[in-house]
């Protein structure tokens, strides 16, 4: 063979060489997300999904501007998300899964997959819907495609979607700010391991911890939940560790899978073991010193402290309330009218120059009918509330003058502010929770000046957190009552801290989870 038909092949095989390494991965997106409390008599469908399909997906993830798209030939199938409510229906799960596994055929083959999920879907005869979602589309997509999943902090890993899920993290933050950040920090891991030519991390390592708490007594605002979420970073960013989580668990599902878990994965045996175990020791040993991120009370106390901090403010910031049992970005069904016919009993409330309370909200789909053929200034009346969950308090008739009259919104399609008295209550066609302060703005009303803010809402999102003058959650009943000893469960695994207070300490050995090859 002559010297020159050497060069000339070797200069071929770099070429094709050249060629290979600048080829990019094929990457899928996909999810179906939602929160659901097994508490509530409410049953999620279809309808309540927003589904979006192809390219319109990018959307929900304004990261993905033309360098980050760059990155990858991207294959975004179909994502559904829903505001948290109960549990969804065997049909509507069916429906959703379906479409998800024949679109994604026709993507193939993926090197890399992205699931966006919540990870506390409830779903009708189901133990673990995540599981069985992920266990399906591996069976699609094969075991060599890397799937990385990005989940709520409040979501449930199980052995079998710590089994499928290569590489998984979950938010850092409660309230959720930082959401958008970890999903892009799992696109950003499997971007970066299918690149480099790494592929799946070698280990999993997966402690289940026997604490079920909720949300609003593990904020990161407060210690010792900040403190616990801080050492996170310092041990996703050891060496030969690709990323590490603490799961807090969801408390108003009740299944084996609702309890707090620990994971990291990575190359490095020693490094993911070690910090896996570090994470779920600092929360066991942290376990009696969780509590409310305010101080609870009963809704009667909580009235009493607003009318007090009423006459006695010196500035122009409203009490707020949080109508914690009935939230709907916890999974309650939003229409629980207990709290609201007991605020309507109050004396101080009744006359209309009392002091202004904002109540959000109630939905009414009888008022708001009543509501679009009148006018504002205009004395209407409808009943309101418990056409889903009517177990503590029956609908109202409520009768009153029609202050705003607003359409469109995504979520609560029609909102009407009726004042009963010093009562401004804002009502929906359908549930919506109230975040911002232009939720309330829209409705010419003004809850940075307002005596008294009630929401329903458990821990205060950023907006309304930064406007407290002084705030409190009241222990109301509903779909996610924060009082656990009251909700009667029947599946999840005992003992389970703070139910069993004197149980001894768990196992909290890391367990590797095989890589599927």
């Amino acid at each position: 063979m002559s010297r020159s038909y050497v060069i000339c092949f070797l200069i071929i095989i770099l070429q094709f060489s050249c060629n290979t390494s600048k080829k990019k991965p094929r990457i899928g997106i996909t999810g179906i997300a939602i929160e659901s409390s097994t508490f509530s008599p409410a049953i999620t469908t279809e309808k309540e999904f927003d589904i979006k399909y192809s390219n319109e997906i990018f959307g929900r993830y304004p990261f993905f501007n033309q360098s980050y798209i760059d990155n990858a030939d991207w294959f975004p199938t179909m994502t559904a998300r829903a505001l948290p409510g109960g549990v969804v229906s065997k049909e509507a799960y069916e429906s959703l899964v379906l479409q998800i596994l024949e679109i994604t055929k026709q993507t193939l083959p993926l090197d890399g997959l992205f699931l966006d999920i919540h990870g506390a879907m409830n779903v009708e005869g189901m133990h673990d819907p995540e599981g069985d979602f992920i266990e399906r589309i591996r069976a699609v997509i094969g075991n060599e495609t890397v799937i990385s999943t990005s989940m709520d902090s409040h979501g449930n890993v199980s052995e079998k979607l710590a089994t499928y899920s290569d590489i998984i993290t979950c938010y850092r933050k409660a309230p959720h700010t930082d959401a958008l950040e970890s999903k892009q920090r799992a696109l950003d891991n499997l971007v970066d391991r299918l690149k480099s030519g790494k592929g799946k991390p070698k280990y999993k390592a997966w402690i289940p911890v026997p604490i079920l708490l909720p949300g609003e007594q593990t904020s990161t605002r407060v210690d010792p939940g900040k403190s616990l979420y801080e050492k996170v970073k310092p041990i996703a960013d050891t060496k030969g560790v690709v990323d590490a989580a603490v799961w807090v668990g969801y408390a108003w599902g009740d299944a084996p899978r609702n309890h707090a878990v620990v994971m990291t994965v990575g190359d490095n045996k020693k490094a993911v073991v070690k910090g896996a175990e570090e994470l779920a020791k600092s929360f066991w040993d942290a376990r009696f010193d969780f509590d409310f991120v305010a101080p609870t009370t009963t809704l009667d106390d909580a009235l009493s402290q607003a009318f007090k901090y009423q006459k006695n403010k010196n500035d122009n910031k409203p009490f707020i309330i949080s109508d914690m049992g009935d939230n709907p970005t916890a999974g309650g069904a939003g229409d629980v009218t207990w709290t609201l016919n007991e605020l309507l009993k109050i004396n101080e409330l009744k006359n209309v120059s009392g002091p202004e309370l904002i109540y959000a909200s109630i939905p009414g789909p009888d008022l708001v009918r009543n509501a679009l053929y009148s006018k504002v200034g205009d004395e209407i009346s409808g009943y309101v509330g418990a056409i889903v969950d009517d177990r503590f308090s029956p609908p109202i008739l409520l009768k009153g003058k029609l202050l705003s009259v607003i359409r469109g919104d995504k979520n609560a399609e029609v909102e009407v502010v009726i004042q009963v008295g010093s009562i401004k209550i804002i009502v929906t066609n359908k549930r919506k929770p109230y975040h911002y302060i232009s939720d309330f703005t829209n409705l010419n009303l003004s809850p940075k000046q307002t005596d008294i803010l009630m929401v329903k809402i458990g821990y205060l999102v950023p907006e309304l957190y930064e406007i407290r003058g002084d705030w409190v959650m009241a222990l109301t009943p509903g779909g996610v009552d924060q009082d656990l000893e009251r909700l009667g469960y029947k599946n999840i695994k005992r003992p389970m801290f703070p139910l069993d207070r004197d149980m001894d300490d768990p196992d909290l050995t890391a367990r590797l989870i095989p890589v599927i090859k």
